[in-house]
């Protein structure tokens, strides 16, 4: 299937997940994160996360930024600049204030910007994926944009609510797979 047709599918299928599954769901992917095997934790420093969007049910990555906090890794989130759909990166500190962006997405305001080349993992958020790794997104490009920035070494790990699918038909030369994908088991 197109993105376009994937984006309606999941955007209603994740509207749909109740209060339950959601809570069941976000356990498995914690714990397959706090147990990972797929993690080198002494090769990565910096942790880029995104802030849920709670309005689409995003996973919460509370728990995920607070359990790299413990293992002493800095977090760092994005702020989306509409003018051109890029990101600037931020650490994102015990007192970093958030503020809703117009689409409500919480971005920090008083924090310090980090270059991406800083950044060692990357957790990428989606709607869906495929078996090669590809992602479908909301369909602006900010996290392909992102990605094609990083460092080769930079590890990416999607996260999802939903297994992947066979394939993504319209992947073009500005989709970038991931190295990974976390989703409920």
């Amino acid at each position: 299937m197109e993105k376009t047709t994937l984006r309606k599918i999941y955007k209603q299928k994740r509207a749909e997940l109740t209060s339950l599954e959601i809570a069941v769901f976000q356990e498995s992917i914690y714990q397959q994160i706090f147990n990972s095997e797929i993690i080198d934790f002494n090769a990565i420093n910096n942790v880029h996360l995104f802030l849920s969007m709670r309005k689409f049910k995003e996973i919460d990555t509370q728990p995920i930024i607070d359990f790299f906090r413990s293992k002493g890794k800095k977090i760092i989130v994005s702020q989306c600049n509409f003018a051109d759909d890029s990101l600037t990166h931020f650490y994102l500190e015990e007192n970093t204030e958030l503020i809703l962006n117009k689409f409500g997405v919480p971005e920090p305001v008083n924090a310090t910007e980090v270059a991406v080349t800083e950044i060692d993992l990357v957790f990428v958020p989606m709607l869906i994926s495929d078996k090669e790794n590809y992602r479908v997104g909301y369909g602006k490009g900010f996290y392909d944009r992102f990605l094609a920035n990083c460092r080769e070494d930079t590890k990416t790990i999607g996260l999802n609510f939903f297994p992947p699918i066979a394939k993504i038909s319209d992947c073009n030369q500005y989709d970038i797979p991931l190295d990974n994908i976390i989703f409920p088991i």
